[in-house]
């Protein structure tokens, strides 16, 4: 999709026209505190791979609007996938329900020129032939690895979506968002066992880094050594014992069951674990978690959120002290604090909230290798599949994917069926040991909050981890 003029998608259908958007922005919204239109157009595309045929070859655009209007702590939506003056009109009815405000409108976003990715489009870069060949060049490839190769699952994702964020004062922003992803899952099969491995990569830039051979066979190695162990594992043990958490993707941990409660909405109510909580210690000293949304070609990055405020690096505990909460217009203008550039959306079709871009422990000083041999007795949690969380509490259950026995300060033998229990407030509080080898996630994050799904990032350096209640087989 080669696009001089990405607007044009959201203006060149000759029913509305960007001075109409402002003007209509400007009389729908004149009674509120703060509000915007929000236009959208989106490409998508999946292809999935499976079993050694292609199973899925779906492509879909897609343009719509929201129009949110804020009064107090009063919220008024309405949206609709066309993009007209006349549906912007209709839309703007609903918004005389809410009371009219008292106060002058909010000031806008401030400006931003900084581009954090690409604006072209990664669809139509590469042919339908190519994208089929590459998933079947994996399948094939993984297969050739090892007979014990039982099936196979590849898929490739991408997306590029136009956004424009018109204010009733006169503000416009505009966004060009491309996101790509790349998955394998392989599964093993060894004297009537079957095991299965996964492996994915991902970000905000176009298809070539996927294509590209070291990549995608770094993927089969990866599933298939998880897998490859996984045959090997021997039922977990269970209670409460020191667990070292692996760099990367064990972030999610610290994602779900920390991250939600630093979000601004919940503490503002009053119901996160972390409410009236800045400038106390709530972690470990050295315990320095970090909200990221200016990292250059990241999945959880953004130029501008979704209300036109520019993404920053926001230091949410510092040294274990509580610094500050992850905040969009409405609830830093309630608690009289600044935006942060966390109000996200999942589309046109839903009202910003507050949310995390790339959520991130910073490493310490501890060599991992000697954090190691500080366990007597415990797991190593190398990889995490499925979990629930509890928002509030941050009381959560995690799956292991890919974890060891500890013996006498040694890696031992492949563990499978172990879950990791306990809550985020307290496990902050029982890091002990913190490493030098800070990896974010390869980009397949998705997060959920209120129905919402949205592409995010997180990442660790190794974490030790003392009391965290293991629940097993063995």
């Amino acid at each position: 999709m080669t696009i001089t003029d990405p607007r044009s998608l959201l203006y060149g259908q000759g029913s509305l026209t960007p001075e109409e958007a402002q003007a209509l922005a400007a009389q729908t919204l004149t009674k509120c505190d703060d509000g915007e239109l929000y236009l959208q157009y989106t490409a998508s595309e999946a292809f999935l791979f499976d079993d050694g045929r292609l199973k899925t070859a779906d492509y879909s655009r897609e343009g719509g609007f929201g129009l949110r209007g804020v009064s107090g702590e009063m919220t008024g939506f309405a949206h609709a996938n066309e993009l007209s003056a006349g549906a912007i009109k209709r839309a703007g009815e609903t918004l005389k329900l809410i009371d009219p405000t008292t106060q002058s409108l909010a000031a806008p976003p401030r400006k931003n020129n900084r581009h954090l990715y690409t604006d072209a489009s990664p669809l139509d870069l590469i042919p339908f032939e190519k994208k089929v060949a590459l998933l079947e060049g994996i399948d094939a490839a993984a297969r050739a690895r090892d007979p014990r190769v039982a099936q196979v699952s590849a898929s490739l994702t991408g997306s590029w979506s136009v956004v424009e964020i018109v204010r009733p004062d006169g503000f416009v922003a505009t966004d060009v968002r491309p996101l790509v992803r790349l998955n394998i899952s392989i599964v093993a099969e060894s004297n009537g066992r079957r095991e299965m491995g996964t492996y994915g990569v991902g970000g905000r830039y176009l298809y070539d880094t996927l294509f590209d051979d070291s990549t995608w066979n770094t993927g089969i190695d990866e599933a298939l050594a998880q897998a490859l162990i996984n045959l090997e594992s021997v039922d977990a043990p269970a209670g409460e014992m020191t667990v070292l958490l692996g760099p990367g993707w064990p972030g999610v941990l610290l994602h779900e069951a920390v991250g939600h409660g630093l979000e601004g909405d919940f503490n503002r109510k009053g119901t996160s674990a972390f409410s009236g909580r800045i400038g106390e210690r709530v972690a470990a000293p050295g315990v320095t978690v970090v909200d990221d949304g200016t990292m250059a070609d990241r999945r959880g990055s953004l130029s501008i959120d979704d209300e036109g405020t520019p993404t920053s690096e926001n230091v949410l505990i510092e040294d274990g002290i509580l610094k500050g909460y992850m905040q969009d217009r409405l609830n830093a203008r309630l608690m009289g604090v600044e935006a942060t550039g966390n109000g996200r959306r999942e589309s046109f079709a839903h009202a910003p909230m507050p949310r995390m871009t790339n959520t991130f422990m910073r490493a310490g000083n501890d060599n991992p290798d000697e954090l190691l041999s500080r366990v007597k007795n415990g797991i190593f949690a190398k990889s995490f599949g499925g979990g629930q969380v509890d928002i509030v509490s941050g009381k959560f259950v995690f799956s292991c994917t890919e974890a060891y026995k500890i013996e006498n300060g040694k890696l031992g033998a492949p563990i499978k069926g172990a879950t990791l229990i306990g809550d985020g407030p307290t496990a902050l509080t029982q890091v002990t040991g913190i490493g030098d080898d800070l990896e974010l996630d390869r980009g397949v994050g998705v997060c959920g909050k209120g129905g919402q799904s949205v592409p995010a990032g997180v990442g660790q350096p190794t974490l030790l981890v003392e009391g965290l209640t293991v629940g097993g087989t063995a």
